[in-house]
């Protein structure tokens, strides 16, 4: 009893077995599963469909909410919901990514035929299981191919015109502002609830914290019921579901012998890669591919500014009071006693936190735009990682994060602008590389994947019976999956999501270490760092792009 207060910052009535159970098994399991459950949701929403894994993480989240409630202990009752909203939580949060390229692809076009008409496809699976893009320009026909050589072409020109209406970057600025208002909903109708359920006649405390988390999981599930309704039929999910969740080749679900010849069959007869392949391969385009890496390492430092701002930023002015003494307490202590000696701490780090986030739901859907009409170099991207870098190192240095000089302590209102340049930074970077991976998984810009979802049987021949390399204009199925990524997007998003789950671990770890024992400036300094190597790396891949696409033209 109270050996542990000595070393860590417990009350001396917790005992090691309470604390090592909290800290290992709650805290740091808790962490580790929502890391490891982010590509597992996504890889498995390439067979499911990211409908179902829609449905099924919100349903996990309200069941999670309602066992948590019935929890009697610690270990195992209340660690199991934990672990089980971390892995709901980790499904929504990764179909926010997997869902929007299929938001702004054209996905109802088949895959043209040698003749190069699109009434007719190639018949079988390969029709199903990918889902052609005109603005990748995956279905590459002589036709098309001469209307691309020859603008003024008519049909091209309706085709340009229809498709250029979907951005993924214009996109990924909504989702950045509906993202940013479900947390204002949070804040201002669900964390009250306890107090307003307290306030009625009858109920304990205790009860109406019960009470909330019923109305959250409620909630929940009724969310997991409209994703079930309202995202059918989207385009690019087309015979996915839970027969193939087990790997069933797709000519044991599409084949029929009488009605394909042998030719045909050996075109239809694909099967699923591995699970660890698809996760290897959405692991390696990321260095294969710029724009991809390039949204991997956006979303690594957009999660890591996410920690920076609600974390680092109340800590550090908790520490500012705390060393000054200007109130009592740890620097680190969460408890309601801190927040009523030092009111004027807790007050402060709302004002900043909530100037930073507010300047961040604004400047959303300029990110899109921005992201989408300047898109050479990537600019909008470099400029949020230079925001962050001028941020982070302008907070770490301030003399006082008052915006007031109170007694000589030296606060200014430049504070107030510090702290929105944070904002504008991680917002940058969170529209930038949604945007990003939305585009390399439609195969915006071209690219290339190293393999595909669908494995081809050795034979690889066209029904005419000629080989795929002597028409290499022809849209065989080979090129299309070389061009679009999109039987891959949902484990692209669950590596990103991995990337950005990396991000909350090294921060929170490594830089809470550091807070410690270093400087309390030294979470910011890392963020600083985080940003400038997205913008050495972002401007090395522009520069980049920009030589290989003059080599192409000269050539």
């Amino acid at each position: 009893m109270g050996t542990i207060s000595r070393y860590l910052p417990f009350t001396t009535a917790i005992t090691i077995a309470q604390a090592s159970t909290y800290l290992f098994s709650v805290c740091f399991a808790d962490e580790l599963v929502a890391l490891l459950a982010c590509p597992f949701w996504g890889i498995l929403s390439d067979r499911l469909g990211v409908r179902i894994v829609c449905v099924l993480g919100y349903s996990i989240v309200g069941a999670s909410l309602l066992l948590t409630v019935q929890a009697r202990n610690v270990y195992p009752q209340l660690l199991l919901a934990r672990m089980m909203f971390s892995i709901g939580g980790a499904a929504t949060a990764t179909m926010v990514t997997a869902i929007l390229p299929s938001m702004t692809g054209n996905g109802d076009q088949g895959i043209t035929n040698s003749c190069g008409d699109p009434s007719s496809t190639v018949p079988g699976p390969t029709q199903h299981r990918v889902a052609p893009s005109l603005d990748s320009e995956v279905t590459i026909t002589p036709a098309t191919y001469n209307s691309r050589a020859n603008p003024t072409s008519g049909r091209h020109s309706r085709i340009h015109a229809d498709t250029t209406r979907s951005s993924p970057p214009r996109l990924a600025g909504l989702v950045g502002v509906f993202t940013g208002c479900g947390a204002l909903v949070a804040l201002t109708l669900f964390l009250p609830l306890p107090t307003q359920f307290s306030r009625i006649d009858g109920v304990t405390q205790g009860q109406a914290v019960a009470d909330s988390f019923y109305v959250v999981a409620a909630i929940a599930l009724i969310v997991a019921c409209s994703c079930y309704f309202g995202l059918r039929g989207l385009q690019g999910e087309e015979g996915k579901g839970w027969r193939l969740l087990l790997g069933m080749s797709t000519s044991q679900l599409y084949h029929t012998a009488s009605q394909l010849d042998t030719a045909a069959d050996d075109q239809a007869g694909v099967s699923f890669l591995p699970y660890w392949r698809l996760l290897l391969d959405s692991t390696l385009i990321g260095f294969r591919d710029a724009q991809i890496g390039l949204g991997y390492l956006g979303g690594f430092v957009a999660r890591a500014s996410s920690v920076g701002i609600s974390l680092f930023i109340p800590l550090y002015i908790n520490a500012f009071f705390i060393s000054r003494g200007f109130c009592q307490g740890l620097p680190n202590d969460p408890s309601p006693e801190l927040k009523k000696e030092c009111r004027a701490a807790y007050v402060l780090a709302a004002e900043l936190t909530g100037v930073s986030q507010l300047v961040a739901l604004l400047c959303a859907p300029l990110f899109g735009y921005l992201s989408d009409r300047y898109r050479r170099f990537n600019v909008p991207l470099l400029v949020a990682s230079i925001f962050g870098i001028i941020g982070y190192l302008a907070f770490a240095l301030l003399s006082s994060p008052e915006p007031k000089d109170i007694d000589g302590r030296g606060g200014s209102p430049a504070v107030f602008l510090v702290v929105a340049l944070i904002g504008i930074s991680q917002i940058g970077a969170i529209v930038c590389s949604l945007g990003l991976l939305g585009r390399g998984v439609l195969g915006d810009d071209g690219g290339y994947n190293l393999s595909s979802q669908l494995s081809r049987t050795p034979a690889s021949i066209r029904p005419d019976g000629a080989s795929e390399e002597s028409s290499p204009l022809l849209a065989t199925p080979s090129v299309s999956r070389e061009l679009s990524r999109n039987h891959l997007k949902g484990s692209i998003a669950g590596v990103y999501s991995l990337s950005g789950g990396a991000a909350i671990l090294l921060l929170t770890k490594l830089g809470g270490f550091l807070f410690d024992n270093l400087s309390t400036g030294a979470p910011f300094y890392m963020m600083a760092i985080f940003n400038s190597i997205l913008f050495v790396i972002g401007f090395g891949a522009g520069i980049y792009h920009e030589v290989r696409t003059q080599n192409r033209k000269s050539s």
